[in-house]
C-alpha cells in the first residue's frame, strides 16, 4: 500500500498544470498571502523571455512558447526565479543554475537560435562606413590569420555609437556587428582590426556549454586572440579610445 501511495503521489506531480506549479510555489515565496487567480500563457517571443506581473488579484505569467514542452521541474524553477523577481527577494541559486543548464542543452540552444533567426530582425547598418570598410577589414584579416578560409558571415556597422559594446557575433543571424563609434578617424585601426578579429574567433570557437554555465572565451580563444600582430598595442588603444569620452 505504502508503494501504491507513492507511486499516486508521483502520477499526480506528473500531472500537475503549471497554473497549479506556479500555486504551490507562491504559497513558498509568500506563504501569508492568498494565493491570487493564476494564468499561464505562451508568447512566440523571439527568444526564451518570460515576464510576471500581479494586478487585481491575478497572476498574469507570460513565457516563451520554447518553454512549453519543458519539464516539470524546470517550470517550477523558473515558477521560483520568476516569483523572487516580482515581489523583490533573492532567486534561488539551485533553481536559477537549474534553469541555465536546461538552456544550455545543445538541442535547446538550436531551438533558441532557429527561433530568434525565423522570429527576431536584426537591426544594423551596412558593412562599408564613413571611414572604415568591415568586409575589406574581415577578408585582410581572414588572409592574415586564417588562410581565407573563413567563410565570411553577414557584417555591419550598430545602430548606436556604442563605447561599452565594441563589437558582437550574432550565431542565431550569422553576423558579426561592430559599434558605429569604431566608425570614426579616432578609432585607431589597429584597435577596429583587433574588434574585428575578436569577433571573427567566436566562429572559430564557438560558445561552449560547461556543468551548466556558458563559456564563451574557452582558453583556445583566449590562446588565439593573443596571436593578433599588435595584440598589447590595440588593447591599449581601445582603453584609450573608450576612456576618451570618459
Amino acid at each position: 500500500m505504502l508503494h501504491l501511495g507513492k507511486m499516486q503521489v508521483e502520477a499526480a506531480l506528473f500531472f500537475e498544470t503549471v497554473e497549479q506549479i506556479y500555486a504551490r510555489v507562491f504559497r513558498v515565496v509568500r506563504p501569508r498571502t492568498p494565493v491570487p487567480e493564476i494564468l499561464v500563457r505562451y508568447k512566440k517571443y523571439a527568444n526564451a523571455n518570460s515576464r510576471i506581473s500581479l494586478q487585481d488579484g491575478q497572476l498574469l505569467v507570460e513565457i516563451s512558447d520554447l518553454l512549453q514542452s519543458a519539464p516539470a521541474p524546470i517550470q517550477e524553477a523558473l515558477a521560483s526565479v520568476l516569483l523572487a523577481k516580482l515581489f523583490g527577494k533573492p532567486p534561488d541559486q539551485n533553481c536559477m543554475a537549474q534553469y541555465r543548464h536546461y538552456l544550455n542543452r545543445a538541442d535547446i540552444r538550436h531551438s533558441l537560435h532557429s527561433v530568434k533567426r525565423e522570429r527576431g530582425r536584426k537591426a544594423y547598418r551596412g558593412a562599408k562606413g564613413s571611414v572604415y570598410d568591415l568586409a575589406q577589414l574581415f577578408a585582410s584579416l581572414n588572409e592574415q590569420y586564417f588562410a581565407g578560409l573563413m567563410a565570411a558571415p553577414a557584417l555591419g556597422w550598430s545602430l548606436r555609437a556604442s563605447r561599452t559594446i565594441l563589437g558582437h557575433y550574432d550565431p542565431s543571424h550569422h553576423v558579426i556587428v561592430l559599434s558605429r563609434s569604431l566608425d570614426s578617424a579616432d578609432a585607431p585601426e589597429s584597435a577596429v582590426r583587433f574588434v574585428m578579429f575578436h569577433e571573427m574567433l567566436h566562429l572559430r570557437y564557438p560558445t561552449e556549454s560547461r556543468g551548466g554555465r556558458r563559456c564563451v572565451h574557452t582558453p583556445d580563444f583566449k590562446q588565439a586572440e593573443r596571436q593578433f600582430a599588435e595584440y598589447a598595442e590595440a588593447k591599449e588603444a581601445l582603453k584609450r579610445f573608450v576612456r576618451r569620452d570618459g
